[in-house]
């Protein structure tokens, strides 16, 4: 039955028979003139909305698929009734002149010239192309237009650092999309509220889905213009404006000069692996973190905020390949590092840690890597729940105390198997993880390394035959450790000090072994990958597979002035009481 208005549609050109092309041409623009009616109608959902603008007033219409059309019509013609009837009764009031009733709306749909029937379920009759007609108004329909779902522009905009903002599409592609950045001609000197069809003296500045302030827009606001866009097909442009002004950066922070060493993307077959522990906004703003561990750093500096800042620009300028997060918020993975890393190519995923508002991430550049699976654990529920870990098991049970702690641990691990897009079938497999913190639970991180070696020994064997092991992670362990020796050496003694590192107590004395060869530190040991007021020492590493995997280049680490310009870390300078580690590593012929 509804077959000939598609086919109308589809001939809609042949629909003006006498007229010339320039006649149609015309008549296209003017169709594209029109206001638009926005559809969104999927296969398998009961329901379907229907959205546009009359009078001002903004509808959004949610109706059932299988019902007849005519009933949406006569719905919209009603409501339409009812507000003249509402706005004549309230002149009327003003002026006590009796009113006449409202005149219906005629309200149609149209394909190709034609009207659509009243009797045609909505799922076929609101086609893309067709036009509503709402008395003088016309209206495009565009069905399942690209849509922008979330817009938002960070709080904190730093001159010198990027603007990211939070974006997701329905039925779109961010890389089709347009984006326009305005800056405001006046400084903001007070909060303002934005009025719509007013310009309020806005020059443009870019167009790029990112957008970095320089010094001279210090004090202005920025608004973003953005059109969701597949290919031809454009949907609703979204406005929004910066909730506050630029405000001056940091100047000279402590990954700058490192930048200079990574200026481009490592060329395959290298790959540029980082690792980092960005300091987890819960740790960052207690109380003992303010007073006590971090009491040089400005209290501003330590604000979320500011801080996200300096992590998006330090790790967008190490233009990696993979990158290994710890401590990282959840809301910070989503709202902040997906939408920034994702603009530069990096798809992420996330290992939330049990109990806690904080976890692993793992970055990956999707136009080198393809993910495959991850098999990400907690260990405490590990070690008991699966049997390949049985014999250590059994071993810890001989000291119920340090098997109570170990247990009440929530350390995770992230694992992730990921493809080589430019040698189809050669995989790697990405460890990231963040050992129990204690300076006295040496004894507590050899069986949590225990745990993560097995598994991830399993994981190989079991997903990816023959990938080389990329691992990653703050192991909150000194290259003197037991954990240390346990991936270097493959093996730990029996006598090894870690193993009564928390008393007698909890001594728990066992030979453990690696189910991998040694494994290589590919950044060395550095004088110190955390430094804060009370200690300073290397905790954390990159480990490879010297067999599989060799290190190209090691990007340096901050100098020591760099590092204590502002006595310690963190500071205005750098985000976070950890330095990040940075190396090229090339496949193995």
């Amino acid at each position: 039955m509804f077959n000939k208005f598609s086919a109308a549609f589809k001939l809609l050109p042949h629909c003006f028979p006498s007229r010339s092309s320039r006649t149609f041409t015309r008549t296209c623009r003017l169709l594209e003139r029109m206001q638009v009616a926005i559809v969104r109608c999927l296969p398998g959902e009961p329901k379907l909305t229907i959205s546009f603008s009359l009078d001002g007033s903004h509808k959004n219409m949610l109706r059932d698929q299988d019902e007849a059309l005519g009933k949406v019509l006569a719905r919209i013609s009603n409501s339409i009734v009812k507000s003249q009837g509402k706005a004549k009764r309230s002149k009327k009031n003003r002026s006590q002149q009796p009113c006449e009733a409202a005149e219906p709306t005629v309200v149609k749909l149209l394909i190709g010239g034609g009207e659509v029937p009243d009797n045609v379920p909505n799922s076929e009759a609101w086609q893309d192309g067709a036009v509503l007609q709402v008395g003088d108004v016309e209206y495009t329909v565009k069905r399942n237009a690209p849509t922008f779902t979330t817009v938002e522009l960070p709080i904190s905009l730093l001159a010198g650092f990027p603007v990211c903002p939070k974006l997701e599409v329905e039925f779109g592609n961010l890389q089709d999309s347009e984006f326009t950045w305005f800056r405001e001609n006046a400084p903001d000197t007070s909060p303002k509220t934005e009025v719509p069809g007013q310009d309020g003296g806005w020059a443009q500045v870019g167009c790029e889905r990112v957008h970095v302030p320089c010094n001279q827009d210090i004090g202005h606001r920025f608004k973003l213009i953005c059109t969701p866009r597949e290919g031809s097909r454009s949907g609703a442009a979204k406005e929004l404006v910066s909730v506050g002004a630029v405000e001056a950066g940091p100047g000279v922070c402590t990954f700058d000069n490192r930048h200079a060493y990574t200026v481009k993307e490592a060329e395959w077959p290298a790959v540029r692996v980082v690792s980092y522990n960005i300091l987890a906004d819960v740790y960052a703003q207690t109380d003992l973190s303010k007073t006590v561990l971090y009491p040089y750093c400005a209290p501003y500096a330590l604000e979320l905020d500011y801080r996200q800042n300096l992590i998006k620009k330090e790790l967008v300028g190490y233009n990696a390949d993979i990158i290994c997060l710890q401590e990282v918020d959840k809301g910070v993975f989503v709202d902040s590092l997906t939408p920034a890393l994702d603009a530069f190519g990096l798809d992420g995923v996330f290992r939330i840690k049990e109990k806690q508002h904080e976890g692993l991430a793992t970055f990956y550049r999707r136009s080198k890597f393809r993910f495959l699976s991850n098999h990400d654990i907690m260990l405490s529920e590990a070690l008991t729940s699966d049997p390949i870990h049985s014999e250590l098991l059994e071993k810890v049970s001989a000291n119920s105390a340090l098997k109570d702690k170990i247990l009440q641990r929530s350390t995770s691990l992230q694992v992730t198997v990921l493809e080589d897009l430019n040698k189809p079938g050669r995989k790697v497999c990405v460890a990231n993880t963040h050992l129990y913190w204690h300076p006295k639970g040496g004894n507590v991180r050899l069986v949590q390394m225990g745990v993560v070696l097995q598994h991830l020994s399993h994981v190989i064997s079991e997903a990816a035959p023959g990938a080389p092991l990329v691992f990653c992670g703050d192991f909150n362990s000194c290259p003197s450790s037991g954990v240390f020796q346990l991936l270097s050496d493959s093996g730990v003694p029996l006598h090894h000090e870690d193993w009564s590192s928390s008393g007698p107590e909890e001594s728990c004395s066992m030979e453990l072994t690696s189910t991998f060869p040694p494994l290589l530190s590919a950044c060395g040991q550095p004088a110190y990958t955390n430094y804060v007021g009370g200690f300073h020492g290397c905790l954390d590493y990159i480990f490879i597979q010297p067999e599989s995997m060799q290190v190209e280049q090691v990007i340096p680490l901050p100098s020591h002035q760099e590092v204590t310009t502002y006595e310690a870390l963190p500071s205005v300078a750098h985000p976070s009481d950890h330095i990040a580690l940075i190396c090229d590593l090339r496949w193995n012929p």
